[in-house]
């Protein structure tokens, strides 16, 4: 059976109140910044190009501790194919997004209006996930530091 990885973010931002970005795809639905690993790339790596390449968004912070895999099974020329995506969480410092040609829109929500419009539950669930880590203590101090490494120049991508 045919296989393929891919890497995404759930990306989000603070101004006040913490933001979900969500991709509007061709297709109809809604998801994660996300695409395939090319050769000889990390998973990091290809979370940095395709967050740039999606939505044109540079600066970013991972935080440390959520990597979240994920896998399903779809039809590809009469074959089925397994898919793994890996989602990392992602700290925007903007709210600018440049959308590549595969979007026809996006939006920047609350948890709750994020959780509603993603179409479907594994990327519902993978939100539950990142928002939950996110409410943790333990990511709040983990967020902090990385915030503190972003003043001094490193801990950005």
């Amino acid at each position: 059976m045919p296989s393929e990885k891919s890497c995404g973010a759930v990306i989000f931002k603070r101004n006040g109140n913490r933001k979900y970005l969500l991709l509007h795809y061709e297709g109809g639905h809604w998801d994660f910044v996300k695409g395939h690993v090319e050769k000889d790339e990390t998973e990091k790596d290809t979370v940095r190009r395709e967050t740039e390449e999606e939505v044109g968004i540079k600066d970013l912070n991972f935080l440390e501790g959520y990597r979240q895999p994920i896998s399903y099974y779809y039809k590809r020329a009469g074959k089925t194919v397994y898919k793994q995506v890996v989602f990392y969480l992602v700290e925007a410092h903007t709210d600018s997004v440049r959308l590549s040609r595969e979007h026809v829109g996006f939006d920047w929500m609350s948890y709750d209006r994020a959780y509603e419009r993603l179409t479907y539950k594994n990327a519902k669930d993978t939100l539950q996930k990142a928002h939950k880590f996110l409410e943790n203590p333990d990511s709040q101090e983990a967020l902090g530091n990385a915030e503190k490494r972003s003043e001094h120049g490193s801990g950005t991508v």
